[in-house]
């Protein structure tokens, strides 16, 4: 039967009364500051604009707190459309929900009865809005940009001004860089032949070498052990051996190549790596390969830089403002500048890198674009890669590739419509370091596996059991409730080698030797213990090396095992699983604390994080030190707590910090994933929490499990948490994606 009101007109809802009356609005933004949903400075910009301007409307006031409060939560803008779609994601509200007493009105309630249209008539305001489609003329705060066609949400975006600004930079700076492609493939299709094999197939490696050295903007992604880092060292004997080999000898010079890293853990993880690489790099074809008489190899293996700083330094940080000392009006003096683990710069940093790069210089970023985003706004090599999984090379870039590798492009990579950013991203396919038997690799992959590439959310849950299901040897699962105390216990003392197919024997690497089972934290403590020196002094120079290779192998022993959580804070965030960690170790033996102690003060074994650069100590955010007790020269019996830290230098040192000079760092036994990019662990153990909550994502999973090199242990504690993270993908909202 036909409902009886189906012929009734609609009654539109009525506006909450916070959108017509400005102090209602700024009493209600007060109100979810008090609670946590808003942060105090985003309600502190409504008010400044109302101050500035009265007559400001309330929408167009609420509309710039929410996109002040989406750059906390790493949005470049606010998406109008997605927040009307969906207002409730536009605060931060409690994932597990609010049980206090007269709660605020949440957002789905003030913004229901407001329409697009009328939101958009509300940003219309001159003197704090600018259209972002008219170059945004004056110095108002806010800019409004439109969404190019085809974008998920058709609605406009509201900016506040700088970071507008900081997107019209990256992209007049790099849109620069990719209309000046060099075509000579000639030129490098015989270098490329002395640096790779010949295969039958397309080399991915020679094939990203290649189209970054052809144009001065290039970008190299690529998963774990995918060779990212391998492929960036070909290339900068490549672009040296170029550089050196000009016909013209007293002309030829080596190119002043700088390499740099977001963070100094990710700066000597690099440092480490490269250097072993150039040293054992052949050098003899690709010299004489390149000018009529070739190069001196010495020469040429000097000119390839081992040293990796990171942007802060490299770009000349300035205390107590945003601004560096390296900017357009005195730019870097280099020719080649790569960056690592580039999924990790934000926006403002990769505003100020090509601000400040000389228009002659090449760029290259280095990283895994599936990676977890920039704690900061932005997400920026997520977005230039959005399309980089199907290629999209033109005719034109296909045939140049096809002359300098000698070996054609597939097919399913071409794209007469190809864009100009395509050509200059390389993807790397292929995993030397997880194969078809390596349940760390099986597991990344199906987590990984995108939803709109055709794969629902169920397949994509159906596909990460099914890799639990077939027992691979490297791959464990353990569920625990809060009354599993002695499992996690025995995981994070003994590595929990019984929860892995044999117990963890009789696995063997690539080059057939024997991979030790999983461990857990007990190991480095019984390094620190058996390995602690006999001598009575610690002294200078020679006297202090028996303490400096013992310290060197408590450091490498600790980097066997890495819990990784995904929050802060609660009973499975690092402020709860440090202290039961703690506990559970001096339970076992193998520490002696006081919980105060545990809880916020010092003791022989504990692992720090440094959280903040410390350029007077030589420490940046990110390194991780341990503590350990010398003997007191002063005092015979007596210990002095010190905390050795890896030289970041690559040089194998040991810098030996006293305690009280650590301002900024937290105890380490349970780390963040965020706090983990750039680092690998022979055995990682990933915990998720009990309940569902926003930070937990596809990223955040994805980086976590490929922190493992040899042994990965999944830990859930709430049931259905791997299932809800691995659907749930992180989306920043920015206009670099168009």
């Amino acid at each position: 039967m036909k409902d009886l009101f189906d012929d009734l007109p609609d009654v539109p809802e009525q506006p909450h009364p916070a959108l017509g009356d400005t102090a209602a609005l700024l009493a209600l933004l007060e109100r979810w500051v008090a609670r946590g949903w808003l942060r105090a400075l985003d309600r502190a910009l409504a008010v400044f604009l109302h101050r500035e301007v009265p007559d400001a409307p309330a929408p167009l006031l609420l509309a710039a707190a929410l996109a002040s409060h989406q750059l906390g939560r790493g949005h470049v803008c606010l998406d109008l459309a997605a927040t009307l779609e969906a207002p409730d994601l536009a605060l931060s509200l409690p994932p597990e929900g609010d049980d206090l007493s007269d709660p605020p009105p949440l957002p789905s309630e003030v913004l229901g009865g407001l329409t697009l249209d009328a939101w958009q008539e509300a940003l219309t305001h001159p003197g704090l809005v600018a259209d972002g489609a008219q170059g945004a003329p004056g110095h108002t705060p806010l800019v409004r940009g439109a969404t190019a066609p085809g974008h998920q949400h058709q609605g406009p975006r509201l900016y506040l001004r700088r970071y507008w600004q900081y997107e019209q930079e990256i992209r007049a700076r790099i849109t620069a860089r990719l209309d000046t492609p060099a075509d000579d493939a000639a030129t490098l299709a015989t270098a490329l032949d002395a640096l790779f094999p010949t295969t039958a197939t397309l080399d991915w490696q020679k094939a990203a070498c290649a189209l970054a050295a052809r144009s001065p903007f290039a970008v190299i992604t690529g998963g774990p052990g995918t060779g990212k880092t391998t492929t960036v060292v070909k290339l900068l004997a490549l672009l040296q051996a170029l550089a050196l080999g000009r016909a013209d000898p007293p002309s030829a010079r080596p190119l002043r190549i700088r390499l740099a890293a977001p963070t100094g853990k990710a700066a000597a993880r690099l440092n480490d790596s490269i250097a072993g690489q150039v040293k054992g790099l052949s050098l003899v074809e690709l010299a004489g390969a390149v000018g009529q008489q070739g190069v001196d190899i010495p020469t040429l293996r000097e000119a390839i830089p081992t040293e990796v700083t990171t942007l802060h330094r490299l770009l000349g940080s300035r205390p107590d403002t945003r601004h560096f000392r390296h900017h357009a009006g005195n730019p870097l003096t280099l020719d080649v500048l790569v960056i690592d683990e580039a999924s990790m710069v934000d926006i403002e940093m990769m505003a100020a890198v090509l601000t400040a790069l000389p228009s002659r210089a090449r760029l290259v970023l280095l990283g895994d674009k599936d990676q977890l985003a920039s704690v900061e706004a932005g997400a920026v090599l997520g977005d230039l890669c959005q399309r980089a999984e199907g290629g999209h090379y033109t005719p034109r870039t296909a045939d140049w590739l096809e002359a300098a590798t000698g070996t054609p492009l597939p097919t399913q990579y071409h794209d007469a419509q190809g864009q100009p950013l395509d050509q200059a991203i390389a993807m790397l396919r292929v995993s030397h370091r997880f194969d078809a038997a390596s349940g760390i690799g099986r597991l990344a992959e199906a987590v990984n596996r995108p939803l709109d590439g055709g794969h629902t959310a169920k397949e994509k849950r159906r596909a990460v059991r099914e890799v639990f299901e077939k027992a691979y040897a490297d791959l464990a699962r353990l569920r625990l409730n809060e009354a599993d105390e002695p499992a996690l216990d025995k995981l994070v003392v003994e590595g929990h080698p019984a929860g892995f197919v044999d117990g963890g024997q009789g696995r063997t690497d690539r080059r057939g030797d024997p991979i030790v089972p999983p461990l857990g934290y007990r190991h480095y403590l019984e390094v620190l213990r058996t390995r602690r020196p006999t001598e009575t002094s610690f002294g200078e120079g020679e006297d202090r090396q028996p303490f400096d290779d013992w310290a060197r192998a408590v450091l490498e022993a600790h980097c066997q095992f890495q819990l990784l959580c995904a929050l802060r804070k609660g009973p499975w965030g690092i402020e709860g699983l440090n202290p039961h960690i703690g506990r559970a170790l001096r339970r076992a033996g193998w520490l002696q604390a006081s919980d105060l102690e545990l809880e916020q003060g010092w003791f022989e074994g504990r692992p720090v994080l440094v959280t903040r650069n410390d350029y007077g100590l030589g420490l940046m955010n990110g390194d991780i030190g341990i503590t350990l007790a010398l003997p007191d020269a002063r005092a015979p019996g007596r210990k002095l707590l010190r905390v050795a830290f890896p030289a970041s230098d690559g040089s194998g040192r040991i810098k030996w910090v006293l305690p009280s000079r650590l301002q900024a760092v937290e105890t380490v036994f349970a780390m963040t994933v965020h706090k983990s990019q750039g680092s690998e662990f022979t055995h990682t153990a990933l915990l998720l929490p009990d309940a569902p909550n926003p930070i937990l994502t596809r990223e955040l999973v994805y980086t976590g499990i490929t922190r493992a090199r040899d042994w990965l242990t999944v830990v859930e504690t709430g049931r259905g948490m791997l299932d809800e993270a691995v659907t749930r993908e992180v989306m920043r909202v920015s206009g670099l994606g168009n």
